[in-house]
């Protein structure tokens, strides 16, 4: 990757530049955003001469690099006749506080430590700056747009630099004008002309503060590296997110923007006029940007393969939705994919919704929506065929319950995407995320938070099984489960437990808790379950079912009962059956149902979500 690494003169070549558009911002940098402190802390520097760091340029004109610009903050749209030649990668906020300080000719558009917005401009003060034992940034004041600056609520004037004669008294210079050479020079008639008897020391003390101060600032040259017009564009995302360390993570989502932009297509738009749509659904506002172009990608890619043919190249292009793959997506490829994306998310949120997850916070993994979603799409007008969603349905619990989706799963994406699809329409190998699933039963004594999202997944199971609220009689349904603000809670009680000597690990483990509304929760308070009154209809204590005889309980019958309810649960879930049969290796291991033998549901340990093989 060539680049060159000139050093630029702040103020004749790099500010200059700025203020005329030959440099701007691509359009996927975020806001300037500095405040006052810091700015002053910049301008110290500068002062002093000493390096504030490598500013990072990008030649324009690129075949791969064609992005939308937008001038620099402060900079006058009018004034910016010059087309853009170079795009800031690194150094946004400090050529931001440069040029609005020193070159903009109007007071810096800035804020406070509390993020309040102001309107400051920047002094140096004479007597401060030559001060060999001065702190400098003492030396640098702010004050408001009329100059001047006010104590008390206003009404005490604390410092009035309201006119040239006053900022000469007060020996104030004005930053603003360091870089304009007749606007210092009038300063300086002035300044001398202030006291024409003593012009002499005057002259000496201006002397020594233009060469020891100022001149640090007009002979300022600044590090540049400029990478060239011919840098690919994923390198162009590697190298903005290695250089801008401190600031917000660039992903693949603002990159494509700020490329279609160029091409006058607002993926930004489009993207939020679909998330609105998206969100009506509860269960898909956790989405982000994205899941949808990772969705997006698979397809584009999976057409590209469908498309190949021999002699086209030496091997058919991979479906995939890694970051450079995202990134070289066409906008015919955005524009034809997102609306079947959209239709695949949405039918993705009605299938949850039939797996009783009805909240973000409770889907397993928003990760899994992406092939999940993919998947709908591919297979187009007969996806929705019974055989084809219990196989889906298959797929996704063994990808929960297995918790295969917990790290770097772009390969996986694609795998699923390509062997679901096929084992749907047919094919007999199962995909890999069915044969490679497993849960040991042990894993229930240790998931006890939504961290997990086998916990999730057990909670959804446990109503998707059949629940019912026995304070109010009904079962829970999503509308149920709104209006009684149904959460997963304890079956017996932190107290109970406490009292009754129950280990910590099991009483916050999965086995003691279950789907209940919040006014059954607070009516059982510190009780164990059986001891608060059932509604009449239902005749006894079938809420209870985990935990018969608890007035007896001990470790082991919490273990016990609930356990093997939870196990049943889960045989049911990995099934394609309506009547799942129940296997055993004689060790208390249980594989899923209608899955090959020597690939069925194997024991592991528990812990972490594992990453797929």
């Amino acid at each position: 990757m060539p680049f060159d690494s000139p050093d630029l003169n702040l103020g004749d070549e790099l500010l200059k530049d700025v203020g005329t558009g030959k440099i701007r911002l691509p359009d996927f940098q975020r806001d300037w955003k500095w405040d006052v402190d810091r700015i002053a802390s910049l301008l110290a520097s500068v002062s002093l001469g000493y390096p504030v760091g490598v500013v990072m340029l990008l030649e324009t004109g690129g075949a791969d690099v064609q992005f939308a610009t937008r001038l620099v903050s402060g900079v006058d749209g009018a004034s910016a006749e010059k087309p853009a030649e170079r795009l800031i990668l690194d150094g946004q906020q400090r050529l931001t506080s440069l040029y609005q300080s020193l070159a903009s000719g109007r007071p810096v558009q800035t804020q406070d430590t509390r993020k309040k917005r102001l309107e400051r401009w920047f002094y140096l003060d004479m007597d401060a700056a030559l001060d060999p034992d001065g702190d400098r940034e003492q030396a640098i004041v702010a004050v408001p747009p009329d100059r001047i600056l006010r104590d008390n609520f206003g009404k005490d004037v604390v410092l009035d630099l309201s006119t040239t004669e006053l900022e000469c008294q007060q020996e104030m210079f004005p930053l603003g004008a360091v870089f304009d050479s007749p606007a210092v020079d009038a300063w300086m008639v002035a300044y001398l002309q202030l006291d024409k008897e003593n012009m002499a020391q005057r002259l000496a003390r201006w002397s020594a503060f233009k060469e020891q101060v100022l001149a640090n600032i007009t002979g300022y040259t600044v590090p540049v590296i400029v990478l060239r017009k011919e840098t690919p564009r994923e390198a162009v995302c590697t190298v903005f997110e290695k250089v801008n360390t401190g600031g917000v993570t660039l992903d693949v989502f603002e990159l494509l923007t700020a490329t279609f932009a160029a091409t006058e297509f607002d993926l930004r738009q489009d993207w939020e006029e679909r998330r609105k749509r998206l969100d009506d659904h509860k269960v898909l506002r956790g989405m982000q940007s994205t899941d949808f172009l990772q969705a997006i990608s698979l397809l584009a890619t999976r057409e590209r393969r469908h498309a190949w043919a021999e002699g086209d190249s030496e091997k058919p292009p991979a479906v995939s939705c890694k970051r450079r793959d995202i990134l070289r997506l066409t906008r015919e490829e955005c524009e034809r994919w997102a609306p079947e994306v959209e239709k695949g998310f949405l039918w993705g949120a009605s299938f949850l919704t039939g797996e009783m997850i009805f909240e973000a916070r409770d889907v397993p993994y928003r990760t899994q929506l992406v092939p999940l979603a993919a998947i709908h799409v591919a297979l187009g007008g007969g996806a929705e065929a019974i055989g084809k969603v219990e196989k889906i349905r298959r797929w996704y619990w063994c990808g929960v319950l297995g918790e295969l989706y917990g790290g770097a799963i772009e390969t996986g994406f694609a795998n699923d995407l390509q062997q679901v699809v096929d084992w749907c329409n047919g094919g007999e190998a199962e995909p890999i995320t069915v044969y490679e699933s497993s849960f040991d039963p042990g894993r229930l004594l240790t998931l006890r938070t939504r961290n997990s999202a086998a916990y999730k997944g057990v909670y959804a199971l446990l109503m998707r099984g059949g629940s019912r609220d026995w304070l109010y009689d009904q079962d829970i349904t999503i509308a149920s489960h709104h209006s009684l603000a149904v959460d997963i809670h304890h079956v017996f009680p932190k107290k109970w437990c406490l009292d009754n000597k129950i280990d910590h690990l099991k009483r916050e483990s999965i086995v003691n808790k279950t789907a209940i509304s919040a006014a059954t929760n607070r009516k059982i308070g510190g009780r164990a379950p059986q001891q608060v009154p059932a509604h009449p209809a239902q005749g006894g204590r079938d809420h209870c079912r985990a935990a018969e005889g608890a007035d007896r309980a001990t470790s082991r019958e919490l273990r016990g009962p609930g356990r093997r309810r939870l196990r049943g649960v889960l045989r049911t879930s990995s099934s394609t059956a309506p009547r799942p049969h129940r296997e055993s290796d004689g060790q208390g291991r249980v594989r899923a149902s209608g899955a090959q033998p020597s690939r069925g549901v194997r024991p592991r340990g528990g812990g972490a979500d594992r990453r797929r093989r």
